[in-house]
């Protein structure tokens, strides 16, 4: 088989479930894990290939490392899947020194919020990005919006597309009884829009719907007191396994994810957590933000409102706790959605795919043997979208 080495450089955040999941998936491709630093999550795997010791600098500093180049040499890779723009930058001179071809996934704040920091992080920043962008063979967006801002970064047209992940689609959407009115699951951080959807829950004191908050963050402190002040029966479970947040979501009637652009121009890409609400046949409440109208049709799967619209929110919510066939009618139509656009298993063999068109554009032999690749996009492949 075929070796794609998973770079992040911080192996691997809990939340990003994602990263591991589309590994997983894949069928013709033997996938290794490579990280920078080891980091302490439900996620972290014993067989994970991790370069230096806790506070090594040198790597952030500069993007090489006679450490990673043999790290990266001894994993034998055909190509290597970075994760995040900065993270891309951080392995994509080592790739080119072993003339491995990079493929690298922009998630959201990569190209939303690290770019336009103040000062000189943002001048780095941007100094990294443009230059993995110009390293990389191809370069995956997660959602139009976040090809979109890209593009305006310096990305070439040409060698980027949208390709969604996806995700599992559960043999059956039969949840049982709905323990919760409204559910919530992701990290308690403000582009999440939690202080918007508190509010709006307030104003439908006549409903009293129980709310389940699944995930920590910083912003969870202002929000449990919010949550109190206004009297909004909000149950705050802290962070979950993968597993238990999933059965979080198939108790709840309505999955509410009302998110926003963060003051520091934080965005999402498309949270992964609406697909498999969806997949679960529970219907979205969520905004026009970022990729989200490719994942909720609004009035057909879910409802959507503008960012920050509490109003709209509240409404939206009041219509679907009041309506039982609105809401069985909406979530045997997203779960339709995601098993048509998001499956993972469709959307890994694209991938996957992708990954073959890419090896043979370039040359295929094992790293160390081969010489380097010249950079130049691979072919369009169906289900990619430029």
């Amino acid at each position: 088989m075929s070796r794609v080495v998973v770079w992040r450089s911080a192996m691997l955040p809990a939340s990003e479930t994602f990263v591991r999941a589309q590994a997983a998936a894949l069928t013709r491709w033997e996938s290794r894990f490579l990280g920078a630093f080891r980091v302490s999550s439900v996620l972290t795997r014993e067989d994970d290939v991790i370069v230096f010791p806790p506070g090594f600098l040198r790597l952030r500093l500069t993007g090489r490392s006679p450490r990673l180049l043999r790290a990266l040499r001894d994993l034998g890779p055909d190509l290597v899947h970075a994760h995040f723009g900065g993270d891309g930058w951080l392995i994509s001179a080592t790739a080119v020194a072993l003339g491995v071809p990079l493929i690298v996934t922009l998630h959201g704040h990569d190209v939303t919020r690290q770019p336009y920091a103040k000062g000189l992080k943002g001048i780095r920043h941007r100094r990294n990005l443009r230059t993995v962008l110009r390293r990389a063979a191809v370069v995956l967006a997660v959602s139009g919006p976040v090809r979109d801002r890209a593009i305006e970064l310096g990305a070439d047209p040409a060698k980027i597309r949208v390709h969604h992940t996806g995700v599992t689609i559960p043999a059956s959407s039969e949840a049982g009884p709905k323990q919760w009115d409204i559910v919530f699951v992701g990290r308690l951080v403000e582009k999440k829009g939690l202080d918007d959807l508190i509010a709006a829950t307030a104003t439908l004191k006549d409903l009293a719907p129980s709310v389940l908050i699944v995930g920590d963050g910083p912003c969870e402190a202002a929000l449990r007191a919010q949550a109190k002040a206004s009297g909004v029966d909000a149950t705050f479970a802290g962070a979950q396994d993968h597993a238990t947040a999933c059965l979080s979501m198939a108790g709840g009637r309505i999955f509410a994810s009302p998110s926003r652009t963060a003051a520091d121009g934080d965005a999402e890409g498309l949270p992964t957590t609406i697909l498999e609400a969806q997949a679960l046949g529970v219907p979205v409440v969520s905004t026009v933000h970022s990729g989200i109208p490719e994942a909720v049709s609004h009035g057909v799967t879910g409802l959507l409102g503008a960012e920050g619209d509490r109003n709209a929110l509240a409404a939206h919510l009041r219509s679907l706790l009041t309506d039982e066939e609105l809401r069985a009618r909406m979530g045997r139509q997203a779960r339709a959605h995601v098993e048509a656009h998001f499956d993972l298993a469709a959307q890994t063999a694209r991938l996957e795919t992708l990954y073959d068109d890419m090896i043979s554009h370039a040359g295929a032999a094992p790293a160390g043997r081969r010489g380097r690749h010249p950079r130049t996009p691979a072919p369009p492949v169906p289900g990619l979208s430029r």
